[in-house]
Order: structure tokens, then sequence, then C-alpha cells
């Protein structure tokens, strides 16, 4: 029989993937939305079960680098799991309340090694896994931002002779097919990592014996994130949406298209990389390939801060978090 403690300890597992699903996932249809292509409900739908695909249909990788190459899990116990959720779902309601996007990822990393710290010491943590985040770090920037100018200066070529109306009319429909791939690549690398969470917790309770995801953790956390995204970030997809640059179709088609070949990259290599960072870093790509002024820089800087600020910020509070919660488990 699970224990009071550890049955808490999941369901702040799945209070983290909700806000998941809740404030991360609308990044995936920011662009389609803005530009008018789909009704928000639409597109809220359409990403909650692409969501819920890319967790079922790409494997593991992500969540094993998550659930067993950040922190090494014989020197942890489940006090550290429940503080990291706690501090994800604390960082995620300030940055919520702001309208900022910020990344799930460097909050679930950050939390969980500041918690680790606090209870074990630097020893627990695992350069492996940090080394993939790092990697991730890179993919979500500058893979996002390159890949978007490049792919955007093809676009704009081969468009050189085609009149805006039948330009806005065939990438309206190729946006649906692209703002699909990006929310199901962000079920492919985001949904994972609180699947890893979660088997992680499994593995330090004793209920499994070896880190392998069992299919009811990777269904059941699919469909918590799946149910965060049908309540909609709007504040967060406004801004990612409609205040960092104009968007067209065809702007929106570049972005999602760019974004989601770097995310799948990453997924099928392990690799967890912020989804955030590379939608928005896409975003920033499209309107840069007209002019550096197309850009809202001011927004920019805002949203750049918060992802420095996730790191620390996280880790702090995972830290504390676990020092209060000692007592108690």
């Amino acid at each position: 029989m699970p224990s009071g403690d550890f049955v808490i300890v999941l369901i702040l597992v799945l209070a983290a993937e909700f806000v998941n699903g809740w404030t991360d996932a609308p990044n995936a249809i920011a662009t389609v939305v803005s530009t008018r292509v789909l009704s928000p409900l639409k597109a809220v739908l359409m990403a909650s079960v692409l969501n819920m695909a890319g967790v079922l249909l790409t494997g593991t990788a992500v969540a094993t680098t998550i659930g067993k190459g950040i922190v090494r899990t014989n020197t942890i116990n489940i006090e550290v799991v429940a503080a990291a959720m706690i501090a994800i779902v604390a960082w995620s309601g300030i940055t919520w309340k702001l309208a900022l996007p910020t990344s799930k990822s460097h909050e679930l990393v950050a939390g969980l090694s500041g918690a680790a710290l606090v209870t074990a010491g630097l020893g627990t943590l695992e350069w492996s896994g940090w080394q993939k985040v790092l990697i991730g770090l890179g993919f979500s920037t500058a893979l996002g931002f390159t890949l978007s100018i490049v792919l955007m200066s093809g676009v704009y070529w081969s468009l050189r002779r085609t009149g805006t109306a039948t330009t806005r009319r065939l990438f309206g429909r190729l946006q649906i097919l692209s703002s699909g791939f990006m929310a199901f690549s962000h079920g492919s690398n985001d949904g994972q990592k609180f699947i890893g969470v979660f088997t992680l917790a499994l593995v330090l309770q004793g209920t499994l014996g070896e880190f392998q995801v069992p299919l009811w953790v990777i269904v059941l956390c699919g469909v918590t994130m799946a149910l965060g995204t049908s309540i909609g970030g709007w504040r967060i997809l406004r801004t990612v949406g409609f205040r960092l640059t104009m968007l067209e179709p065809v702007h929106g088609f570049v972005a999602e298209t760019s974004a989601s070949m770097a995310i799948l990259v990453a997924s099928v290599s392990g690799i967890p990389l912020s989804t955030t960072h590379t939608i928005n870093t896409s975003i920033m790509g499209v309107g840069a390939s007209r002019r550096l002024s197309a850009v809202r820089w001011g927004v920019t800087r805002h949203i750049v801060m918060a992802w420095l600020l996730t790191f620390p910020a996280c880790a702090l509070m995972g830290g504390i978090f676990a020092l209060l919660l000692k007592p108690l488990f």
C-alpha cells in the first residue's frame, strides 16, 4: 500500500505536468492563432490531441535522461522530487502572472538539482545528463533561430513571383500541418520530462526495481498534460503569438517547422531542450529575416530575462523547499 507521502509526491508530479500543458504547450499553437488560421478553441483541441500523440509515439529517451541522468538516484529520496515539483509550480505561477514564457525543462533540471544539492551535496549531480542539457540549450536557441532564417530565406526566394493573396491562402493551409507538427514535437520532448520524474519517484519508493518507464505512466502523464493544454494558457499565447513580431501564415509555418525539426532531433537523441526557447527564437528568426526592426526587442528582452532567471530561481526554490519538507517526510 503506497504511503501518504508517496501519493502526495506523485500528485505533485502530475500537478507540474498539468502546469506544463497549461503554460508551455500554448507555445506550440501561438503562431497558428495569431495568424488567424485556426480559432483558439480549435488550436487548443488539436494541440491537446497531438501533444498526447507525441508523448505516446516517440519513445522514452528524454524521460530516461531526466529520470536518471541529472542527479544520482542512489543519493536522493522522494522529498527531492517533491521539492522540485513545488518549485516548478511556484515559478510557473509567477511567470504566468507576468505573461512570460519560460522553460519547463530548465525549471525541472534546476529545481531537481537545487533540491538534490541541499540534500546530498555536489556529488549528487550527474555530468552525463548535464552535457545533454547544455547541448539542448544550444539546440533551443542557436538552431531554432538559424533554421528559421535559412528556411524563411528559401521560402521568400521560391515565392518571389507569387502574389500575396495566393501565398496567404497556400500557407494558411500548410500552417495547420506545421502547428500540428509543433504540438506533436512538444509532446515528444516536454511531455517525456515529467514521465521521467514520475518513474524516478517510483524507483526511489521501491515500486520499480530499475528505471524502466511503464506504459501506464506514459498514458497518465500524457493525459494530464493534454488536460492542461485544453484549459489553455492564453496569457502566454498572446505574448508569443502577438507581441514578438507581426506574423503572416508563411512566417508561422516557417517558425513552427524549423522549431519542430530541432525539437524532434533532440527528442530522438535523448536531449531535453526548451521547446519554449526553440519556438520563440524561431519566431524571432522569421522576424529578423525581414529586418531586425521587425522584432519587438523590448518584449524579447523581458522574455530573455525570465529565461536567465529560471535556473537560479528554481534551483534556489528547490533547495528551500527541500529543507522545508525534510521534517515532513
